[in-house]
């Protein structure tokens, strides 16, 4: 089996999306309801959208493809002002899960924000969202503070912000890597 990590491509985005749709489609209805999963979807997950953020010189979108295909993908940004990125989204497919491969984007994402000058990586998990927050916490995050986000639509996102501290994280850093 071969895993690659590599920067999201134009060619590719529709792919994203599918991937996201089926991942979402999965995972959330139970915690947020299929409305708001449907919602944020539209939000979040439009080519154009994604198109947007690729095209920003301090947001990167990261994909992990086993064997040549796409089976998990993460997106991060620089916080302005500050020292920390974002780790704005990591999912991976259900059939997939619990081989390390959100380790892995975490770590390239930690890795990016240490080249950078970073000395941190943010995320936000929904508080109820367990799983995820147990792997988080074993790679190294811990929550920072409780938000509740209007989003629109009549839904909010009920979250932690869980922050992982990146100790080694030199100055430096602007922009694109």
């Amino acid at each position: 089996m071969t895993l690659a990590i590599a920067p999201l491509g134009e060619g590719d985005i529709d792919t994203i999306c599918v991937l996201a749709r089926e991942i979402w489609r999965r995972h959330y209805p139970p915690i947020i309801g299929t409305a708001q999963t449907e919602y944020m979807l539209a939000q979040r997950y439009t080519p154009d959208v994604i198109r947007e953020e690729i095209a920003r010189d301090d947001f990167w979108w990261d994909t992990l493809a086993e064997d040549g295909a796409y089976v998990a993908f993460a997106s991060s940004f620089r916080l302005t002002p500050g020292r920390a990125i974002k780790l704005d989204k990591l999912y991976v497919h259900p059939e997939r899960q619990r081989r390390g491969y959100g380790a892995a984007l975490i770590e390239h994402t930690c890795e990016r924000a240490r080249r950078l000058g970073c000395d941190r990586v943010v995320l936000a998990v929904n508080k109820r969202n367990d799983g995820a927050i147990a792997a988080y916490r074993k790679l190294g995050f811990d929550v920072a503070e409780a938000v509740v986000k209007d989003i629109g639509g009549g839904f909010v996102m009920d979250d932690y912000i869980m922050e992982k501290s990146l100790p080694s994280a030199a100055a430096g850093g602007e922009g694109r890597e």
